[in-house]
C-alpha cells in the first residue's frame, strides 16, 4: 500500500508541475502578444466615430517603431542644409502645400500625408534620402514636398488672417501628432498627393508603372470650383513644331500636317492621356504634358488656322489624394480619416514615438 501511495503522491506532484510550466507558458505568450501590439487610429463605419484600438503587426512591419523626431532639410535658396524637429517641418509643409483657409479636417490629412512623406526619407527612421538633396534627407520644393518657414509664410498672409491661419495649421498638425499612414504594418511609401482632379484620380500603374495597392484610381467629386480646375493653354503652329521637333527630330511634324499628324489614342481609367501620336511616333500623355508645360495629362487638343488649343483637367500627376477634392469632403463632413482611406485603399493610421517623449 505504501508503494502505490508513493506512486500517486508522485504522480500528482508532476500533474501538478506539468500544470504549472503550462500556465507559465501561456502567459508568457499572451504578455508577448500584448507588447506585440500597437495602438492605431480607426473608425466605425456606421457612425465614424473616432476610437482607439489595438493590431498586431508583423515581424518585418513597423513594430514599435521609435525614432529621433530630427529631420535634414535642404534650403535650395539658401543652399544649406538645415536640422528641423521634425513636426515643425510639418507645419511648414502643410502652410507651403495647403491653403491654410481649407477645412481643418482636410489639413490634419494633409499633415499625415506630408509627415509620411517625411519619413520615408528619413535615413535615420529607414527611410531612403531624396537623391537631390545635396546629403539631406529631403529639399523644400515640389520635387520633394514644399516647405515655407513660418517667418515667410506670415509675411505671405495678410496681416488680419495671419495668426488665425498658423494657429490653424498648428492645430491640425499638433492634433495628428506621430500619425502616419501604414500598409500592411509597413510604412507606406511616397503617399503621393496632388492639388486638383479631374473628378477621378489616377493608378499609380498609369502614371508611374508601378503596381501599388494603396494607389488607385478612386471618384475625387466637388472640385469644380477649384481654380485650376480648368485650364486653357494656346499655341501657336510655329511654337508646336519647334516644340516638338525639340524632342523628336525625326517627328516628320510640319506646320502643314500638324492638324492630321496629332491624335490621342489612348486614355486611363481616371481620364488622364496614355498614349498620343505625333507624326510618326507614339509618347505618353505625361511625357507630352512635360513637353508643353500642361497642368495636367487630362487633356483635350483642337485646331484653328494658325493654333493649337488644349483644354486640361486638373492640376498635377493625379496620383493619390487629390488636396482640393480632400477639401471638398471635408466640407460635406468627413473627417481626416475618412478623407485618408479613401484616397490611400487599405491603409492604417499609425502612432510612431519620438525619443524625446
Amino acid at each position: 500500500m505504501k508503494n502505490n501511495y508513493d506512486y500517486i503522491r508522485i504522480r500528482n506532484t508532476l500533474l501538478v508541475s506539468l500544470i504549472v510550466i503550462l500556465i507559465f507558458l501561456l502567459s508568457v505568450s499572451i504578455l508577448s502578444k500584448i507588447y506585440r501590439t500597437k495602438k492605431t487610429i480607426s473608425y466605425n463605419q456606421n457612425n465614424f466615430e473616432i476610437k482607439e484600438s489595438t493590431v498586431k503587426y508583423r515581424d518585418n512591419g513597423i513594430g514599435d517603431l521609435t525614432i529621433n523626431p530630427v529631420i535634414e532639410v535642404y534650403l535650395t535658396k539658401e543652399k544649406r542644409i538645415e536640422k528641423m524637429n521634425l513636426e515643425e517641418y510639418i507645419k511648414g509643409v502643410v502652410a507651403a502645400e495647403m491653403p491654410a483657409g481649407f477645412e481643418i479636417e482636410a489639413l490634419k490629412a494633409q499633415a499625415i500625408a506630408a509627415r509620411t512623406y517625411a519619413l520615408d526619407h528619413m535615413e535615420s527612421a529607414g527611410g531612403k534620402k531624396y537623391p537631390r538633396a545635396k546629403g539631406a534627407d529631403i529639399d523644400d520644393t515640389v520635387n520633394c514636398q514644399a516647405y515655407i518657414s513660418k517667418a515667410s509664410i506670415m509675411k505671405a498672409w495678410s496681416k488680419n488672417k495671419r495668426e488665425e491661419y498658423w494657429n490653424k495649421i498648428c492645430k491640425a498638425v499638433d492634433s495628428t501628432k506621430g500619425m502616419i499612414l501604414t500598409y500592411n504594418d509597413k510604412i507606406v511609401r511616397q503617399p503621393f498627393y496632388f492639388s486638383t482632379s479631374s473628378g477621378r484620380t489616377e493608378d499609380a500603374s498609369e502614371v508611374f508603372s508601378v503596381n501599388v495597392p494603396y494607389l488607385r484610381s478612386v471618384s475625387s467629386p466637388g472640385e469644380e470650383n477649384a481654380p485650376k480646375y480648368h485650364t486653357i493653354f494656346k499655341f501657336s503652329y510655329n511654337s508646336v513644331v519647334k516644340t516638338i521637333n525639340k524632342y523628336y527630330s525625326n517627328s516628320n511634324i510640319y506646320k502643314y500636317n500638324l492638324p492630321q499628324n496629332v491624335k490621342i489614342l489612348e486614355r486611363s481609367e481616371g481620364g488622364s492621356v496614355k498614349k498620343i501620336r505625333i507624326g510618326n511616333i507614339i509618347v505618353t500623355g505625361f511625357k507630352f504634358r512635360n513637353m508643353f508645360g500642361l497642368t495636367s495629362a487630362n487633356f483635350n487638343i483642337n485646331f484653328s488656322s494658325n493654333y493649337m488649343t488644349i483644354t486640361c483637367k486638373g492640376y498635377g500627376h493625379g496620383v493619390g489624394m487629390s488636396q482640393w477634392g480632400a477639401n471638398a469632403m471635408a466640407k460635406s463632413g468627413k473627417n481626416y480619416i475618412e478623407i485618408l482611406k479613401h484616397y490611400y485603399k487599405g491603409v492604417d493610421i499609425t502612432h510612431i514615438k519620438y525619443l524625446t517623449e
